[in-house]
């Protein structure tokens, strides 16, 4: 029995890391409103070597339109600027010695469409994490059953189990995403 508990205790944690990986995704998605997670992939060239762009310094927000970065060496400024006019997220950061603002336009209708689809994709990427994983575990549980370890009773209970599980990771990544869509489409 103690078996069963192992692979559905298992199926569990391997959800709830897909529905971490769901939520740090979404994070990167910009909703029109500043926030230091949107920096999160950007990487400077700095002593040699490419660096996350928090390594090099301060990421903050001061205002809902605006972020921050406060370099904490001078000589590098110039390369978050490059590194920032770069990356995919279309902003026009402005440096002022080691202070870096970077004024987050708003978003228009055509581009909260595009990051709604991208959102989507997201989530429809993770639910097919979730059944994967939901098959690997009723796999297990059937080879339990062929090795004769469990009756036919003790299987169809763990299968029961492990789709409810699936049903209610499911259900989170489409809470998730409806609030994700909300949030991008606001004006």
């Amino acid at each position: 029995m103690s078996d069963i508990n192992q692979i559905k205790t298992d199926a569990s944690s391997r959800m709830d890391k897909t529905l971490e990986s769901l939520k740090a995704d979404f994070g990167g998605l910009r909703a029109g409103r500043a926030h230091v997670s949107l920096l999160d992939g950007i990487m400077v060239e700095a002593y040699g070597s490419l660096t996350p762009i928090a390594q090099v310094g301060t990421v903050s927000t001061p205002d809902p339109r605006t972020l921050s970065v406060s370099v904490w060496d001078k000589s590098l400024a110039k390369n978050v600027e490059k590194a920032l006019r770069e990356s995919d997220l279309g902003l026009n950061p402005a440096v002022d010695g080691t202070l870096i603002r970077i004024p987050i336009p708003p978003l228009s209708e055509e581009r909260r469409k595009e990051l709604s689809k991208i959102a989507s994709k997201y989530a429809e990427q993770n639910k097919i994490a979730v059944r994967n994983i939901r098959r690997d575990s009723l796999d297990e549980v059937k080879k339990l059953k062929k090795d004769n370890l469990i009756s036919e009773d003790e299987e169809k209970r763990a299968e029961n189990d492990i789709q409810k599980l699936t049903d209610d990771a499911v259900k989170k990544i489409d809470e998730m995403l409806a609030l994700k869509e909300k949030d991008i489409m606001q004006v």
